[in-house]
């Protein structure tokens, strides 16, 4: 492989690794307060659909904000239903995902008289790709460092392994829970936005499973903010040889070489699941 081709392999991968980072980052923070974070595909999809919109509104910077305020809408929306609603954070999820889905095709046909895409939009490009990369990775940074050392951190964790315990110490388990998951829709709606921003349009199903890519980086990652940037990027990384690949081989071949991102997270899981601990008290309701 020759240097250019090294570096633009390089910038590939830190572009594609945005949404993926961000989103495991936000799921990381879910999961540990104990709400299982399967709603990050909606998430992404919907910060996407905001960001299209706020960007062409006002620019890339008010797409940004506007598809960190959708993805965190729809983690509102997840944390009422399992935190103070009690449902069950894995159909709820799933609800959500579905609903996103639909929601952002009606959406389109609303705003954009279009079912497929949007309009060109104001957008990100050239050195963007590497500056984004690096940011996310640094926000990964900053949220093992605040887990870790950090009250709050202590008290989100506390509220995933032991929130009985927790609650007897006078700590409040559903606000904290609910913090965490708007926060961690926030961080997936940002993800969303990338993407929109980065392809200067919105187009119907654009978060194409990341979400549940960046699921798998979460378990990969061992519930750990910065093991699961590092599984998501190793997953960028796959999607971008991909991508590569595909330009060169044609028939058959070109199919099998779609479906390597998403083989790598069945093998990934496959080995890691028997190993992994997740939060004692993920998923369950107090």
């Amino acid at each position: 492989m020759t240097t250019a081709l090294l570096v633009a392999f390089v910038l590939a991968v830190f572009r594609i690794s945005v949404p993926y980072v961000l989103a495991a980052v936000g799921g990381t923070l879910s999961e540990r307060a104990g709400v299982v974070a399967l709603g990050l595909e909606g998430m992404l999809l919907t910060g996407a659909f905001c960001a299209a919109v706020g960007a062409e509104a006002g620019g890339p910077a008010v797409g940004a904000l506007a598809g960190a305020m959708g993805g965190a809408g729809v983690g509102v929306i997840l944390a009422a239903c399992v935190v103070y609603g009690r449902a069950d954070g894995v159909v709820v999820g799933v609800a959500i995902n579905l609903i996103a889905l639909g929601g952002t095709r009606v959406a389109m046909q609303y705003v954009w008289q279009s079912a497929s895409s949007s309009p060109t939009i104001p957008g990100l490009s050239g050195g963007w790709a590497g500056a984004a990369g690096l940011a996310a990775l640094a926000v990964s940074g900053v949220a093992a460092a605040a887990l870790t050392r950090t009250a709050w951190g202590l008290r989100v964790r506390a509220v995933g392994e032991h929130p009985a315990a927790a609650t007897s110490l006078g700590i409040d388990v559903a606000q904290l829970r609910f913090g965490a998951v708007a926060l961690s829709g926030a961080l997936a709606g940002l993800g969303g936005a990338w993407l929109a921003l980065d392809n200067h349009g919105f187009v119907d199903r654009m978060s194409g499973g990341r979400g549940y890519i960046a699921l798998a980086a979460v378990i990969m990652g061992r519930w750990h903010p910065g093991f699961a940037a590092l599984a998501a990027v190793c997953f960028a990384a796959t999607e971008a040889a991909q991508l590569q690949l595909q330009a060169v081989v044609s028939g058959g071949a070109r199919e099998f070489i779609q479906m390597l991102p998403y083989l790598l997270t069945l093998v990934a899981l496959a080995g890691v699941l028997g190993r992994s601990r997740p939060p004692a008290a993920l998923g369950r309701n107090v």
